[in-house]
């Protein structure tokens, strides 16, 4: 039987990542001297292992959490009662496999232009059970960043010759040219589908949302002086491997506005003055599922499955079985699916981000 205080909290899992960043990520944990680095990323309650060929630590990518007072690696505590933690129907349907992959993103540099297979393309041809279907849930932007962007879709795309042409040869001036930039602020979210190349924009931090894999074709090698090994750029295959699942669709702007923007709609009412509401649902994805709540008195909540949630905005005490944790703005915290309701206290007003499993 789980403890009953059940709350499951996510110390921070940085990951090496093949670009720079990570200072924002390092003011948030109080270092002295933030600094960018390859420890861009901050895998948030994650049992998913990284893929960096040539780095192979044991075990990178897969999170220890604290649970009942102990730190305890996350894969291995789903693993002692999934049906609890995760939810009988989810394992009946996946076994004792999250689904999600929730990261906190943090770009000194404009990320490689890059492509994820799809959930299909996966499981036919690389025996993973997910692609990697992802959305960016835009938080901040760095001082002096002016006009945040990321690419997303080609609006003028290229043949799958010449873009075979263009990564053999690298020229990112003729691949660049194929995409418009896509402004971006705090507040928005944006779903990219597995197949869709695309590129994220310097100094942006956000929490990205994804099927759980690590699974990348780059279609550039070089970033910031660092080249990409062989292993890392197809993912072991070769270049014709990696055309196979680029969409080569046209994704054109309306009005400035990319097709792969998700506006929110309201979920459901919580209190006088507090409410969730909807930032990615099953129109746009079977993946996950992503949720706001906005809280502005104490509410009682419950979810049919499990949850990461990361507080994006204030102060929120959390009240279960008598006990209550603090978690504070950029803290995360994983919601078993056994838990019936969890008493939400903000301190004045706060904000959630919700992330729940494929269905």
């Amino acid at each position: 039987m789980p403890p009953a205080d059940s709350i499951v909290l996510l110390p921070p899992n940085r990951v090496w990542r093949s670009y720079t960043g990570g200072a924002t990520l390092d003011r948030i944990a109080g270092a002295r001297t933030p600094a960018d680095s390859h420890l861009a990323e901050d895998w948030i309650g994650s049992v998913t292992l990284a893929r960096n060929p040539g780095r192979d630590l044991p075990r990178e990518g897969v999170s220890q959490v604290t649970y009942a007072g102990e730190s305890v690696d996350f894969a291995d505590l789903i693993a002692s009662d999934p049906d609890y933690f995760l939810g009988a129907a989810h394992v009946a349907r996946y076994g004792p496999a999250p689904m999600l992959l929730v990261k906190f993103l943090d770009s000194a540099t404009r990320l490689h232009f890059q492509c994820h297979p799809p959930r299909a393309f996966a499981r036919q041809h690389l025996d993973s059970p997910s692609g990697k279907t992802e959305a960016y849930h835009i938080l901040g932007v760095r001082d002096g960043v002016d006009d945040p962007y990321i690419y997303v879709g080609f609006q003028r795309p290229p043949t799958p010759a010449q873009l075979r042409d263009w990564i053999e040869r690298q020229d990112m001036a003729a691949l660049t040219a194929c995409f418009d930039k896509v402004p971006v602020a705090p507040g928005q979210t944006y779903l990219i589908p597995g197949g869709v190349p695309h590129a994220l924009g310097e100094g942006i931090f956000m929490v990205e949302i994804q099927e759980p894999s690590d699974l990348v074709a780059r279609l550039e090698f070089v970033r910031d002086g660092y080249v990409l090994p062989e292993a890392a750029r197809f993912m072991g295959r070769d270049v014709d491997f990696a055309l196979s699942f680029v969409d080569f669709n046209a994704y054109p702007l309306v009005d400035g506005e990319s097709p792969f923007r998700c506006r929110p709609s309201q979920c459901r009412v919580l209190g006088p003055h507090s409410w969730q509401e909807t930032l990615i649902g099953p129109d746009r994805t079977d993946c996950f599922r992503v949720c706001r709540t906005v809280l502005h008195e104490p509410v009682t909540k419950s979810e049919p499955t499990c949850a990461i949630c990361t507080v994006t905005r204030g102060t929120v005490h959390l009240h279960h079985a008598g006990r209550r944790h603090t978690v504070r703005c950029h803290e995360s915290f994983f919601l078993p699916a056994g838990i019936d309701a969890l008493d939400l206290l903000p301190e004045d007003s706060a904000e959630l981000l919700e992330c729940f499993p494929a269905n």
